[in-house]
């Protein structure tokens, strides 16, 4: 896979600013963990494999352990997540899925994400989706290929 077009060197402003929405979501309330999971679980949808290489890495680094890496895209079969980050995926999953079923975020995946984050949390969920999406959609379309790392 050959790079397209670096998008952070020939659109840098709107570049630094989807960074600076990154810096707000470390610190907005969201685990770490769970935003990581996230962005794993969009990625693997989204078929970007730069992603799905980076945010494995950063689930290892952060001490995730091999079988919730492994276990991401089965996660409803899985028992190493907690409730809160079975809600969080599955609104993920749900957002990142939006022309797949044609109804949006159910009303029952909204629920049980509002019944375990308040809501200036499930504003920053939603952000977060979008933000991995977003990214998703750049590094896809330019063919940005994974990180080669020993």
């Amino acid at each position: 896979m050959t790079l397209r077009l670096n998008v952070a060197d020939l659109a840098p402003e709107p570049y630094r600013a989807f960074l600076s929405v990154e810096a707000y979501l470390r610190n907005c309330g969201i685990p770490h963990a769970t935003a990581l999971l996230m962005k794993l679980r969009a990625s693997q949808i989204n078929g970007c494999a730069f992603c799905v290489d980076m945010h494995s890495r950063d689930l290892k680094k952060d001490g995730g352990s091999d079988e919730r890496l492994w276990s991401v895209a089965a996660w409803r079969e899985a028992t190493v997540y907690t409730p809160a980050e079975r809600a969080a995926l599955a609104l993920t999953e749900e957002a990142t899925r939006l022309a797949d079923h044609g109804r949006g975020v159910s009303d029952a995946v909204w629920q049980e994400a509002a019944e375990h984050y308040d809501d200036k949390q499930l504003a920053s969920l939603v952000v977060a989706i979008a933000m991995i999406n977003a990214w998703n959609r750049i590094v896809v379309t330019t063919r940005v290929p994974p990180a080669t790392r020993a």
